[in-house]
C-alpha cells in the first residue's frame, strides 16, 4: 500500500518543533509507552498517512491511500469513519488517517477506530445535541495500539474520548473547551477481568465539561504530562483503580466548586496492587485553585507520592485523605493557603488511613486536622503554620 505524503517541513523547522518537543516531553516527564509507535515531532498531519479526509464547502470527501475516493458527502462524521474504513484490513501495524477541516456531529454518535489506528483531527469536531451512553467522537473498545496525536472538541458530547478496554494508546494534544460532558474517559468497565494497559497521554485541556477533564478506572500502567482543568463541574484529573502511573502536571482552576471532587482524586483502590500499597502512582504537580477540593484521597486508595502542591482558597477541604494508605503529601514542596483544611478522616467500612505523610508545607489561613483518632503511622514534619491551628492525634 503506497502513503500518501505531503512534503516534508524545511530542515529549521523539523528542528524547531523537535525541540519543543523534547522540552514537553522532559518537563512531563512521559515515557513512550512500549508497543506504541514514538509522538512524533510533525506537526499535526504532516508525514505519511494511509487515508486524507478534506472538506471543500460542505463536501467531505474521504481518499484511500492510492487517492481513491471513498466517500464524498455532507456528513463529516460518516467521511471520517470511511476514511478509517479505508485502512488495510487485519493490519498489524499502526495506519494513519488525517482530518484537515471542522466539522460537526451528533452527540448521540460516535466515530470508533479499530486496532492500530491513528487519528489526527487538524481542525475541531464540534458536537451538537444530546445524548446518552458511551458514544464520543472519538471510540474505541477492545482493541490494541490506538493513537490520537491531535483532538480539538467543542459542543456538547457524552464523552470527549472513550476508550474501554484497550491496550498500547498513545493520546497528544488534547483540547476540548465544553459545554457539557466528561473530557476523557479511560477504563476497563467492559471486562474487569483485564486491566486497560500501557496509556500515554501527553497534554489534555479541558473547559467547560459538566463532569471530570479526565477519569481513568482499571489502568495498569499510565503516563500523563499535563491535565489542565477549567471550570469543570467535577474532577479534573480522578484515577480510580489505576496503578502504575505518572502524572506530570495537574492545573486546576474552579474544578468540582460545590462538590466533593476534586482537582485530583484518587478513589476506589487506586494505587492498590494484591492487598498492599507500595509507592506506585507518582505525581508531579498539583495546583488547584477554588473549586471544590484539591486532593482528595478516598475508598481504600493509597500507594501515592505528590511532589509539589500549589492549593489555594478551595471550596471545600484543601487536602483531604479519608481511609487511604502510604500518601505522601508533598514529597519535595508544597503551599495550601486559605480554602478548607487540611484533614485525615475516617469512614467505618473501611480500615482507617495508615501511613499518611503531611510534610514540607507552607500551610496558610486554614487548619490541619485528624479526626476521628483512628489509624496509625499518620506522620506531619516540616510543615510551617501561618494563622493555622494543628489538631494531630
Amino acid at each position: 500500500m503506497t502513503a500518501v505524503t505531503p512534503s516534508s517541513p524545511s530542515p529549521k523547522r523539523r528542528h524547531r518543533i523537535a525541540a519543543a518537543l523534547a522540552v514537553l516531553l522532559g518537563a512531563a516527564g512521559a515515557a513512550v509507552v512500549p508497543g506504541i509507535t514514538p509522538a512524533s515531532a510533525a506537526a499535526c498531519g504532516d508525514g505519511s498517512f494511509q487515508s486524507q479526509v478534506t472538506v471543500s464547502g460542505s463536501t467531505w470527501t474521504a481518499r484511500d491511500s492510492g487517492g481513491g475516493t471513498v466517500y464524498s458527502g455532507t456528513d463529516f462524521r460518516a467521511a471520517v469513519q470511511a476514511g478509517i474504513g479505508s485502512l488495510t484490513a487485519g493490519r498489524t501495524s499502526i495506519q494513519r488517517v488525517v482530518v484537515r477541516g471542522n466539522g460537526t456531529m451528533s452527540a448521540g454518535s460516535r466515530i470508533s477506530l479499530p486496532s492500530y489506528t491513528s487519528l489526527s483531527v487538524c481542525g475541531t469536531i464540534n458536537v451538537t445535541g444530546s445524548g446518552s451512553g458511551d458514544y464520543a467522537p472519538v471510540y474505541s473498545r477492545g482493541t490494541t495500539n490506538i493513537e490520537v496525536p491531535y483532538l480539538n472538541v467543542t459542543g456538547t458530547p457524552v464523552y470527549g474520548i472513550f476508550l474501554r478496554n484497550v491496550t498500547n494508546v498513545w493520546l497528544g494534544q488534547l483540547d476540548m473547551r465544553l459545554g457539557a460532558g466528561l473530557g476523557v474517559r479511560i477504563d476497563n468497565r467492559g471486562d474487569t477481568s483485564q486491566w486497560t494497559r500501557n496509556v500515554r497521554v501527553d497534554n489534555v485541556y479541558v473547559q467547560g465539561a459538566s463532569s471530570h477533564a479526565m477519569e481513568t478506572y482499571g489502568v495498569d500502567g499510565l503516563t500523563v504530562g499535563t491535565v489542565t482543568a477549567r471550570n469543570v463541574g467535577e474532577s479534573g484529573l480522578l484515577l480510580n483503580q489505576t496503578v502504575n502511573a505518572t502524572v506530570g502536571t495537574v492545573d486546576a482552576d474552579n474544578a468540582g466548586a460545590g462538590t466533593g471532587y476534586a482537582a485530583f482524586r484518587m478513589a476506589n483502590r487506586n494505587g492498590r496492587i494484591g492487598s498492599s500499597y507500595p509507592n506506585n502512582i507518582r505525581v508531579g504537580t498539583v495546583k488547584a485553585r477554588g473549586g471544590g477540593r484539591g486532593i482528595f484521597c478516598v475508598s481504600e486508595s493509597g500507594g501515592a507520592t505528590i511532589d509539589r502542591v500549589d492549593i489555594a482558597n478551595t471550596g471545600n477541604n484543601s487536602v483531604l485523605v479519608e481511609n487511604c494508605y502510604n500518601v505522601v503529601i508533598a514529597g519535595v514542596s508544597g503551599t495550601i493557603s486559605g480554602g478548607g483544611e487540611v484533614r485525615i478522616a475516617a469512614r467505618t467500612e473501611f480500615p482507617p488511613s495508615s501511613g499518611i505523610r503531611f510534610q514540607n508545607l507552607t500551610v496558610s489561613n486554614t487548619n490541619i486536622r485528624w479526626s476521628p483518632c483512628t489509624g496509625s503511622n499518620n506522620t506531619i514534619s516540616n510543615v510551617t503554620r501561618n494563622n493555622s491551628t494543628l489538631t494531630w492525634c
